[in-house]
């Protein structure tokens, strides 16, 4: 993971995102972009005769202004190479835009364009998208801890086989990996996965990556509070699954799995369509 993507976007979880993006690059001696994108469809699709539209322009740029000092500032004292992008119009597509040759894309669990509500439509959007993987981190996150160990929600299919693969270059940090399967009643009936657990551990495997396949059942609240509670018990640093969602014109829905771990991020989650 060497070029690294990340939105820098003006609210009070920057510079702890900020922290955490630096951490990586230097982890994997990379290099950094930041990009700043005003969001102006949010005012334009509120306001049809473009008067709020127009006024909020010069607020925007402000703040795109100072945002863009203010890290400067702070990058002046960091030891990596890094540059800067401006860009106006919705997020989700400018880093699209900006990713065909970045390894990760990095942003906050708050959706950029709704005034930082969850889930983060623009997260779910580039996790079905971008052709890297995308990193959320929640606003608590100050580092992404790699004396944790990582968690990877496994059911053998296409989108998990991808989050696994692209997940492989964080997994070799990870202080121990697990590989959790939920058992559905779907899954119960059949009996089977796409591609079987122990599929997942041997291609970690093949990178010196040492991993334990866990089983827990779905419950009554359903696989996103397994996998939580799963990676709560394990004290997890990381969490790593496949991205699940459709296009239907130009409104993207995603899974609901998906939504409900974008709906309450606890660590860094890693996801991968």
């Amino acid at each position: 993971m060497k070029a690294i993507l990340f939105n820098a976007h003006s609210d009070e979880g920057h510079s702890r995102r900020l922290d955490v993006v630096l951490d990586l690059v230097r982890a994997f001696d990379g290099h950094l972009t930041l990009l700043n994108a005003v969001p102006y469809e949010a005012a334009a699709s509120a306001d049809p005769y473009g008067a709020a539209f127009a006024a909020m322009v010069p607020v925007w740029r402000e703040e795109a202004r100072e945002l863009r000092e203010k890290t400067e500032k702070d990058l002046a004292n960091e030891d990596v190479p890094w540059d800067w992008i401006d860009k106006a119009g919705p997020v989700s597509l400018a880093l699209l835009q900006n990713s065909s040759l970045a390894d990760l894309i990095v942003l906050g669990e708050r959706d950029p364009t709704t005034r930082g509500k969850t889930p983060s439509f623009t997260a779910g959007e580039l996790a079905v998208t971008a052709g890297c993987p995308v990193l959320v981190l929640p606003d608590n996150c100050e580092r992404l801890d790699f004396d944790k160990p990582a968690l990877v929600a496994w059911d053998g299919s296409a989108e998990a086989s991808h989050a696994l693969r692209a997940a492989v270059p964080l997994l070799k940090h990870a202080s121990s990996v697990y590989l959790v399967c939920v058992r559905t009643k779907k899954s119960r009936k059949k009996d089977t996965m796409d591609l079987p657990p122990t599929r997942g551990a041997d291609y970690l495997s093949h990178y010196g990556i040492k991993s334990e396949v866990v089983e827990v059942d779905e419950g009554e609240e359903g696989t996103a509070h397994a996998l939580k509670n799963a990676a709560d018990v394990r004290d997890v640093g990381l969490v790593v699954m496949g991205a699940y969602g459709r296009t239907r014109i130009s409104e993207w829905i995603f899974g609901g799995v998906t939504r409900a771990m974008l709906s309450d991020i606890r660590v860094p989650l890693l996801l991968k369509h």
